[in-house]
């Protein structure tokens, strides 16, 4: 697990294990009488409450029961599987292919009405073209996938973008200046897709703004994140893909999107950013 990925999972541990400690002071009992009152070791209930260890499902029951909150058991247990699904690495997501990965988002698309985006490495798979697409999935089939399903992944990726010509939907896309001249296919696909940019960022609901490069900037860029709502993030790192819906931490990447906002350029300047990347292709 990455460092990033670790430390998101840890702090919603710690939370959960709060809540458990919390209880158990409530209820009046200290550590040895819940590990009695369970019949466990002292050192699980430790380990637990310290967040060292997670529990199972079986664990928070006894936990509850044994402070006379069993009412509180299902929370506990969704909460527990809300961390245990935090974090995905590719290789366990992707095992059977990249469609099933990029089916298994449908869901999430189908029931977002704001969509913010921020790309630090490519263009969003929103925005793709089939070409575009087609390498961005290649590359990653090669490199980590051993079923080459990509013809059928791209297709879901493709189908995906129905959801741009919905009206009622709201679409921000920010994407750093590097990415225009990121291309991982020829020049033929790049240019392609750079014109797509263009068209895409004229739809009466769809927001495109490109982050220039230069010094002094007010932000670095950071890793790609996707904000769907204000219910959910979804961030992708090297090694895997994380997802974050306790609302503090949706509410700071909100207040990245919207620094990063603020420097970006839009309209006119976007897309004079962009006609010369295209230029620059030759």
């Amino acid at each position: 697990m990455s460092a990033s990925g670790s430390s998101h999972v840890q702090a919603a541990r710690k939370v959960l294990a709060d809540r458990l400690r919390e209880m158990c002071r409530d209820a009046g009992l200290d550590g040895k009488q819940l590990a009695s009152l369970c019949g466990w070791h002292p050192s699980k209930v430790s380990r637990i409450s310290t967040a060292k260890t997670s529990p199972s499902a079986e664990d928070l029951l006894a936990w509850c029961r044994a402070c006379g909150k069993e009412d509180q058991a299902a929370d506990l247990v969704a909460s527990l599987r809300a961390v245990e699904g935090m974090w995905v690495e590719w290789r366990r997501m992707e095992s059977v292919g990249l469609r099933r990965a990029q089916e298994a988002v449908l869901p999430l698309f189908e029931r977002t009405y704001w969509f913010r985006a921020y790309s630090s490495w490519l263009v969003p798979g929103l925005l793709q073209t089939h070409g575009y697409t087609e390498d961005v999935l290649r590359a990653v089939q090669r490199r980590r996938v051993p079923l080459d399903d990509v013809a059928d992944a791209v297709a879901v990726r493709m189908e995906r973008q129905r959801v741009l010509r919905d009206g009622r939907r709201r679409f921000a896309f920010l994407i750093e200046e590097s990415v225009l001249s990121n291309g991982l296919g020829d020049a033929d696909t790049q240019a392609e897709q750079l014109e797509r940019l263009i068209t895409a960022g004229t739809l009466p609901n769809v927001s495109v703004g490109i982050v220039p490069s230069r010094l002094n900037r007010a932000r670095m860029p950071v890793e790609g994140f996707w904000i769907f709502d204000t219910a959910q993030v979804n961030v992708e790192l090297v090694s895997g893909h994380l997802t974050l819906t306790q609302p503090r931490e949706v509410a700071m990447y909100a207040d990245t999107f919207a620094m990063l906002g603020d420097t970006a350029v839009y309209g006119s300047r976007a897309r004079a950013l962009i006609a010369a990347a295209i230029d620059a292709l030759g």
